[in-house]
């Protein structure tokens, strides 16, 4: 089978890799025969999301309220969020239900939290206790047992716990080989381009290249890559180690759980066959094309909201705009509010490390 290669991630390149994204999500779009985005729909989510937008429920600044997140915007924030966007991948739990004894959980000053917080909450928790999570030297040798220490948990289990190991280790040497141990050098280097960043990311860490192959077409979608950027901007509120000239190159970042919110605002449509498989809980794998094709969906589709909310937003007496980012972040904030009635929507369900 012939390949043909949009581009090489690891390669330097002069072309936007979000670009790169935006340009798969609208050929799998195209060709996608799985699922359906419904236009006449997203006209409807738009006029909804400006009206959250104007009672300012949709800002960069919503990310600092999160209990978790880093309140000081300041170097060591930008190795905290690097190290969760190293292993913010596959927090699902095979039962949804939080009252089921296997959800995995995990308790951090008296609070349960599951899922990407359960992730957040250990970190919190290993750096209160004095493990230099945050330092080169520590992750380069971390092991399994460590790992399974700093991410234990009240009930179940968290999962792929050694891809976790594996991935911290891999930052870890790369950080002390070209970074000089902290990720905020990296920063530093891409000189306020997040399209910059990210080749760097993707150029340097090799567990960040979201990457898949759809009608012999290589295909991109680097969720940790651009979330790790948007993070950074969001802590920062778009200044100092958080400026980006070019930060609404972004797009959404293709998860399970924003697909998952598209559908059950109707922007999507799946197959009758792919609608089966979701309602029996079947496992899909990472890059499978039914996998490609729901997350390509969701990016474009959300490419679309983007544009139409951007055109209501620019015409109204006070013109305003909005970014990808602040969308997405929206759109999965809205499923952790809404859990108990999206979770009648199901998900797709894959267990890799790049989402």
């Amino acid at each position: 089978m012939i390949v043909k290669s949009m581009e090489d991630s690891s390669s330097p390149s002069t072309s936007s890799r979000s670009s790169l994204v935006r340009r798969s999500a609208k050929f799998i779009a195209g060709s996608s025969s799985e699922v359906t985005i419904n236009h006449s729909a997203v006209g409807k989510l738009a006029h909804l999301l400006a009206d959250r937008y104007n009672k300012h429920d949709m800002s960069p600044e919503c990310w600092k309220n999160h209990e978790l997140h880093p309140k000081t915007a300041d170097a060591s924030a930008v190795d905290w969020i690097f190290v969760i966007d190293s292993v913010n991948f596959s927090f699902w739990s095979e039962v949804e239900d939080p009252e089921a004894p296997d959800r995995f959980m995990l308790e951090y000053k008296n609070k349960l939290w599951t899922g990407y917080w359960s992730c957040c909450a250990a970190v919190n928790r290993a750096l209160d206790e004095g493990i230099p999570l945050l330092n080169a030297d520590y992750l380069v040798q971390i092991d399994d047992e460590h790992v399974r220490y700093i991410f234990r948990t009240t009930k179940g289990v968290m999962p792929m716990l050694a891809e976790r190991t594996r991935n911290l280790r891999e930052v870890g040497r790369i950080l002390k080989e070209k970074y000089e141990g902290s990720f905020t050098n990296c920063v530093t280097k891409s000189q306020n381009s997040s399209q910059t960043l990210i080749q760097s990311i993707l150029t340097d860490f090799p567990c960040f290249r979201d990457e898949g192959i759809y009608k012999n077409e290589r295909v991109a979608f680097y969720k940790r890559a651009q979330i790790l950027v948007a993070d950074i901007w969001a802590c920062f509120e778009g200044k100092g180690l958080g400026t980006f000239h070019d930060i609404d190159q972004l797009t959404i970042f293709a998860d399970y759980r924003i697909p998952q919110v598209l559908n059950y605002f109707g922007l999507t449509t799946y197959s009758q066959d792919l609608q089966r498989k979701l309602n029996e809980n079947c496992m899909f794998k990472y890059g499978s094309d039914d996998e490609i094709q729901i997350r390509g969906c969701a990016i474009h589709a959300c490419e679309l909201l983007v544009q139409e909310l951007n055109r209501l937003l620019e015409n109204q007496t006070i013109p305003s705009h909005v970014n990808a980012i602040m969308l997405d972040f929206y759109l999965w904030d809205y499923v952790q509010l809404h859990e108990e009635d999206i979770r009648k929507t199901p998900y797709h369900k894959v267990r890799c490390i790049y989402y």
